[in-house]
C-alpha cells in the first residue's frame, strides 16, 4: 500500500475474480524468492531495509517533503503502509497496533507540523508503556537552526515523551539507528522510540547493509527478581490473611497473562487490574474483582482499600487508580513487581521491590509461595461485596436510552475475542465498566494521556494488526470529531470495524464534573447541537446507522456488525447519565460515591 501501488489491506473480490487471478498467476513466470534483495544505495533505503530486517509488516503515515525519499525507498518494499488523513492518527494506528500484537507500531511523518502532530500520539505510548518507533522526516543538516522551512527540533520536542530519540547523523549509520531505535521500544519497559531523519541523509549515498534490530550492549533489563527478595515476598504473602493481586498492563505486555491466572487460581487470590491490565484476568472468572480507581468497581476498591498483602505487578500506581496516595491500601504490606527499577516506590512505598520481567516473576512467585494464605473468610468477604455493590444501572423505558445498555448489548453480540478500542471520556469508562473482558489485548485505550480522539485511528491500528477478528469502537461525541476524518481511511482500505458513537451533545465527563464540583455552571461543555454521524459517515463512503430508542438497538446492532465494511451508529443517549462510581481527585478509595449526592 505504499505510495501510488495503494491496496486495500483487507483485499475483496468475487470467485470469478479469484479464477481470473489465479488464470494470470499460471502463465506468469514464479517470483524467485531466495532472491537476495537489491543492495543498499542511500540512507533511505538503508533505514527501510533496517525495518525489514526488524520484521515490520505494517506502517502508518503521511506524506511530505522531508520525509519523501524514506517513501521513495519503500516504493520497492514488501512492507504495507497505509495512509493516515492526519499525523496523529497514524501514531495513534501504530500505537493500537503495537498493543495488539505486542511487536512496535511503526509510523511516519514529514518535519515541521508532521513531526509535532505526531507528538500527542508518541506522549500516549510513552504514558502507556506501549512499543511504538516514529520516523519523522527532517531538513538537511546544513539546515538545522536556521528556521528553514518547516524546520522543527523534533528531538528536542519530543525527548520528554519518548523511551529514546535519535538525530540521524549520516547515511552509513542510519539504518543501524533505526534498528536500534525498533529493538529498544519493544526490549525492556516498552515505550515509544524516534529517528530524526535530515533530508540529506536519507538521500545520501551508502552501501552500508544494516544489520538486525538490536538494543546497546549496555542495555540489560532485568529478567529475574533477586531470589531472596522473592523468597521474603513470598513469606508476607503466604502469610497474609487479605491478600489481593493487582494486575496492571505490564502483566499484559510482558504475555503474563497465563502466569498470573494460573498463581491467582491456584492460591485462590481475589484479582484487581488497572484499566490498563483490563484483560489480564478473566473477568467472569469467581476471583475476578474487575478493574479500580476513580471509577472501577466499588468491590475492586474495596478489596484495595482492605487488604493487608498487596501483590502488584507492571503497575505504576498512577493517581486515577490511588486516589489520595494516604489512604491507598492503609494496612497493606505492598509487594511490588516492575521490569523498571525507577517505579519502585515512586508513588506508593514498596515493602518488598521485586525487579524483573512479570512473567519470570510470577514463575519465581509461584515456586515460592507455600503454604496458600489462609484466607476463607477474605474471599467470603470479596463475593459479599460483589452482591452489595453490584454494577447496575436504572433504564425506565420512560426515559431516553442509557449507554451502558448499548455496550452490553454489543458484548453480547460478539465473539469474546473482539478487540474493543475508545476515545476518552464517559464513552469510555461505560466501555470498560460493561463490558466483560475475558482475554488480553482486547482492551484498546488511551489511559495515562487520556486523548480524546483515540478511538478511530485506533480501530484501525487494530484491524490491520488482527484482520480476522471484530473490532469495535465506542466513542463520545466529542472525542470522535477530533478524529473522524480517519473514516476515509478505513473507507480505502475497506477495514471491517463498526463504530458506536454514544452521541449525548456535550463534552461529558467535563459536564459530570461541572455539576458535581461547579454548580452546573456548563462553560464550553454542552455542544447544543450535533452533526447527523450517521449521514455524515455516508459522505465519507461508510455504512450510517442511527439509534434512538430500545427498541432499535438490538436489530440496529446485528445489522451494524454484519455490514461489511466500515460503519458508523450514531446512538443518541441520556444526556444527564453519569459515570458511577467515582472517587473524586486525590479521594478515598474506600469511600467511592454512588450518585452526585454522595460526592
Amino acid at each position: 500500500m505504499s505510495g501510488e501501488r495503494a491496496q486495500p489491506v483487507r483485499e475483496q473480490g468475487t470467485e470469478q475474480d479469484a479464477d481470473v487471478d489465479a488464470d494470470a498467476a499460471s502463465t506468469e513466470p514464479e517470483a524467485d524468492t531466495d532472491a537476495e534483495p537489491a543492495p543498499v544505495t542511500n540512507g533511505a533505503q538503508s533505514v527501510v531495509r533496517a525495518l525489514e530486517n526488524a520484521g515490520v509488516e505494517y506502517l502508518f503515515g503521511v506524506q511530505g517533503g522531508a520525509i519523501m525519499p524514506v517513501y521513495d525507498a519503500l516504493f520497492d518494499s514488501e512492507m504495507t503502509h497505509v495512509t493516515m488523513a492526519h499525523e496523529q492518527g497514524a501514531a495513534h494506528a501504530a500505537d493500537a497496533y503495537g498493543i495488539v500484537t505486542g511487536k512496535p507500531g511503526v509510523c511516519l511523518a514529514t518535519s515541521g507540523p508532521g513531526a509535532t502532530n505526531l507528538v500527542t500520539g508518541i506522549a500516549d505510548a510513552d504514558m502507556d508503556s506501549d512499543p511504538l518507533l516514529a520516523l519523522a522526516g527532517q531538513v538537511p543538516t546544513d539546515f538545522v537552526g536556521s528556521d528553514a522551512f518547516q524546520e522543527t527540533d523534533t528531538t528536542g520536542v519530543t525527548r520528554p515523551v519518548t523511551k529514546q530519540n535519535y538525530f540521524a547523523g549520516d547515511a552509513d549509520s542510519v539504518g543501524d539507528l533505526v534498528g536500534e531505535a525498533f529493538a529498544l521500544a519493544e526490549r525492556g519497559r516498552q515505550g515509544p522510540t524516534l529517528v530524526d531523519l535530515p533530508k540529506d541523509v536519507t538521500q545520501g549515498e551508502t552501501d552500508h547493509e544494516p544489520g538486525p534490530a538490536r538494543t546497546p550492549d549496555t542495555y540489560r533489563p532485568a529478567e529475574r527478581a533477586d531470589e531472596s527478595a522473592v523468597r521474603e515476598a513470598a513469606e508476607a504473602f503466604a502469610a497474609s490473611e487479605r491478600p489481593v493481586i493487582l494486575a496492571g498492563g505490564g502483566v499484559i505486555k510482558a504475555e503474563a497473562s497465563e502466569e498470573l491466572r494460573r498463581f491467582a487460581i491456584e492460591h485462590e487470590i481475589p484479582v484487581v487490574t488497572t484499566m490498563p491490565g483490563i484483560g489480564a484476568f478473566p473477568e467472569d472468572h469467581d476471583l475476578s474483582m474487575e478493574w479500580a480507581g476513580m471509577h472501577g468497581t466499588g468491590y475492586a476498591n474495596l478489596a484495595l482499600t482492605m487488604t493487608d498483602c498487596m501483590l502488584a505487578v507492571g503497575t505504576r500506581f498512577d493517581d486515577r487508580l490511588t486516589g489520595g496516595v494516604e489512604t491507598f491500601a492503609p494496612d497493606a504490606e505492598i509487594i511490588h513487581v516492575d521490569i523498571d527499577a525507577a517505579e519502585i516506590s515512586k508513588n506508593v512505598q514498596a515493602d518488598y521491590g521485586l525487579v524483573g520481567d512479570a512473567k519470570a516473576v510470577l514463575d519465581q512467585l509461584y515456586e515460592a509461595v507455600a503454604p496458600t494464605p489462609d484466607a476463607d473468610e477474605w474471599r467470603a468477604q470479596c463475593r459479599e461485596w460483589k452482591e452489595q455493590y453490584p454494577m447496575t444501572y436504572e433504564a425506565p423505558d420512560d426515559e431516553p436510552l442509557k449507554p451502558q445498555f448499548v455496550v452490553e448489548a454489543v458484548d453480547e453480540a460478539t465473539p469474546d475475542d473482539t478487540i474493543v478500542t475508545t476515545g476518552v471520556g464517559q464513552h469510555q469508562m461505560w466501555a470498560c465498566q460493561y463490558w466483560e473482558f475475558t482475554e488480553p489485548r482486547t482492551w484498546v485505550s488511551s489511559h495515562g494521556l487520556g486523548a480524546m480522539g483515540y478511538g478511530l485511528p485506533s480501530a484501525i491500528g487494530a484491524k490491520v494488526a488482527a484482520p480476522d477478528r471484530e473490532v469495535v469502537c465506542f466513542d463520545g461525541d466529542g472525542s470522535f470529531l477530533m478524529t473522524c476524518q480517519e473514516l476515509t481511511v478505513a473507507v480505502r482500505e475497506e477495514l471491517d470495524i463498526t463504530v458506536f458513537v454514544l452521541n449525548n451533545e456535550f463534552i461529558g465527563m467535563v459536564r459530570q464534573w461541572q455539576d458535581g464540583f461547579y454548580e452546573g455552571r456548563h462553560m464550553a461543555s454542552e455542544y447544543g447541537w450535533m452533526p447527523q454521524f450517521d449521514t455524515l459517515a455516508e459522505a465519507f463512503g461508510a455504512q450510517g446507522f442511527r439509534i434512538d430508542d430500545y427498541d432499535e438497538v438490538a436489530d440496529t446492532v446485528e445489522e451494524a456488525l454484519a455490514y461489511d465494511g466500515p460503519s458508523v451508529v450514531d446512538v443518541h443517549v441520556d444526556p444527564a447519565e453519569n459515570v458511577y462510581p467515582m472517587v473524586p481527585s486525590g479521594g478515598d478509595n474506600g469511600l467511592f460515591a454512588l450518585s452526585e449526592d454522595q460526592l
